[in-house]
């Protein structure tokens, strides 16, 4: 799923929605990383890699709204990640607590304060990048997007937000791929947003050939599977379970300031 496609709108997986219970907390991304950083640093690297190819986007649009030309842009988020996933720059995340998202934007403010000029003089390797990210592609959506009167730290908060959102709406709709769905999922991932009482079960039902309450439990189903999903893409990118809700709270408060 694309994600400029299907709405993220959050609205029914708010707190009044029903969020408020969370599953037990497991192993995730930035955990492994802060605990990992020393004893793993190849395991702490792994983890610190999948986020960051989940969460790369909102953060060159940040480099972009600091004035940055696109090619520098460029070139300085495809460094900023070479640096940031060097293993002797694990120590460091090891010593940032909480979220991912607070890490990520502190780092990359201090490579364009510090290191940035540093590493542009500098001849670049000729391997492979460490992360497979499509800049080119980057600038397009970035020439995309509207004008927005917001600091670049506040936009980015808002670009992580829907881009932690479309990350689950891409799982949902995997799954539903794999088990055969798909269409159902293409029909039902409208009534993802908006009150339950808003939602036109009829005109569903009649669309997939179903009866009215069918397709209600097919509904509470399928929201039932993004709330599960949204809690543990959230808690991925935390230290600590008990700052899930906070978290959901703040993104759902960015999200509809946007």
């Amino acid at each position: 799923m694309s994600t400029s496609g299907t709405s993220s709108d959050p609205s029914t997986t708010s707190p009044a929605a029903g969020i408020v219970h969370h599953p037990a907390f497991v192993t995730t991304h930035w955990s492994v990383v802060l605990k990992a950083g020393h004893s793993d640093a190849t395991r702490a690297r792994d983890a610190l890699a999948k986020l960051c190819q989940t969460y790369w986007y909102p953060l060159y649009a940040y480099v972009r709204r600091r004035g940055h030309s696109p090619h520098d842009a460029q070139d300085l988020t495809q460094t900023f990640f070479e640096r940031l996933l060097e293993a002797n720059s694990l120590a460091n995340a090891s010593r940032e607590k909480g979220r991912f998202r607070s890490f990520l934007l502190g780092a990359m403010n201090h490579f364009l304060a510090h290191e940035w000029a540093k590493a542009r003089t500098q001849k670049r390797g000729g391997g492979q990048p460490v992360l497979s990210l499509d800049l080119a592609a980057a600038e397009q959506r970035f020439d995309l997007e509207p004008a927005i009167d917001a600091a670049p730290d506040v936009a980015f908060d808002r670009q992580w937000a829907t881009a932690l959102l479309n990350e689950v709406l891409d799982r949902l709709e995997a799954e539903y791929r794999r088990d055969g769905k798909a269409a159902l999922f293409e029909t039902l991932k409208q009534t993802l947003a908006g009150p339950r009482e808003s939602q036109p079960y009829a005109d569903v039902a009649a669309r997939l050939g179903m009866n009215e309450g069918a397709v209600k439990t097919a509904v509470h189903r399928l929201r039932r599977r993004y709330r599960e999903l949204l809690q543990a893409e959230i808690a991925n990118t935390l230290n600590s379970s008990d700052d899930v809700k906070e978290e959901l709270n703040y993104l759902f408060k960015v999200v509809a300031a946007g």
